[in-house]
């Protein structure tokens, strides 16, 4: 699916700019500060950890999407297996955003 690359290839590039935090505490910490603008949980992360951060980004207001698994999350950021990510720029946010989007498109059609 050459769509997936491109969501995983942005928040690589997101990564290597120093806008994505990763790890449990980290990504909860971004949350609260109100510096994340966009959420990302694996498909495959535990259903406590899609609850906690479902319910942190509601009521911080922050976008939260599911997105790919645990291992192509963390091979993007050149790390071991990642059950979530926060992305730190808006412009970063909104980017991956739309190759999302883009991608759920293409497999509706």
């Amino acid at each position: 699916m050459k769509g997936l690359t491109k969501t995983l290839s942005m928040l690589s590039l997101a990564m290597k700019a120093g806008k994505v935090k990763s790890g449990e505490f980290a990504v909860t910490e971004e949350i609260k500060k109100g510096t994340a603008y966009l959420v990302i949980v694996a498909d495959d992360a535990s259903d406590r950890t899609k609850k906690t951060y479902k319910d942190s980004c509601a009521f911080y207001d922050v976008p939260l999407y599911t997105y790919s698994d645990m291992e192509s999350l963390g091979r993007a950021l050149g790390k071991e297996f990642r059950a979530a990510v926060a992305i730190t720029d808006e412009n970063f946010a909104k980017g991956i955003v739309d190759k999302i989007s883009e991608e759920k498109n293409k497999t509706e059609e």
